[in-house]
């Protein structure tokens, strides 16, 4: 492990010498592509043998053409953060669509109903709910015999008996002899 890590670091500084090395030549290219634009657009000034309102007319006339270049300077460089801020608020759209459509699609869950009570209730609830065990065959008699039960919510229930006011109630419940 420790000689593919000596590999590595060996590649890693191989890789920054030879970025470096191309940074360098680029930088070095860049500065001799200006040297030649400017050679070719800039003519070397006369001034020799010009008397002085000759003089004032050319510092005139360099200095019109300077407000002009420094004007486009301007306008272009205006555009440029114009279309920075553009290109930054079309990525962050970007990344807000992407984010929007990776979601996986939602598939159907069944829950038993022990899962249920065992979410609603925590960890705590042991009792069993499977439903088809706790089916007893049912006579036609014992139907008639039992009396209406009344059916409540069964969510007031649940919220009635959870958290620290539910636990009150049933140390209450238990504590007193009726049981009420």
């Amino acid at each position: 492990s420790s000689h593919t890590s000596a590999i590595s670091l060996c590649s890693q500084s191989l890789m920054l010498a030879k970025a470096k090395e191309e940074w360098d030549q680029e930088i070095v290219d860049k500065q001799a592509e200006k040297e030649r634009y400017l050679s070719e657009r800039v003519t070397p000034l006369h001034t020799s043998g010009l008397s002085l309102s000759q003089l004032q007319d050319l510092c005139r006339e360099l200095h019109e053409k300077v407000e002009i270049v420094d004007e486009e300077r301007y306008d272009i460089e205006a555009k440029c953060n114009h279309n920075t801020r553009e290109i930054k608020d079309l990525k962050i759209k970007v990344l807000d669509l992407r984010g929007k459509f990776k979601r996986p699609p939602l598939r159907r869950v069944r829950v038993s109903a022990d899962a249920m009570l065992r979410a609603l209730l925590g960890s705590k609830h042991k009792v069993s709910m499977d439903l088809r065990a706790n089916l007893k065959s049912v006579k036609k008699e014992d139907t008639e015999k039992e009396r209406p039960v009344e059916v409540g919510d069964w969510r007031k229930n649940v919220e009635a008996m959870s958290g620290m006011e539910g636990r009150k109630k049933m140390f209450d419940a238990a504590k007193s002899p009726t049981g009420q």
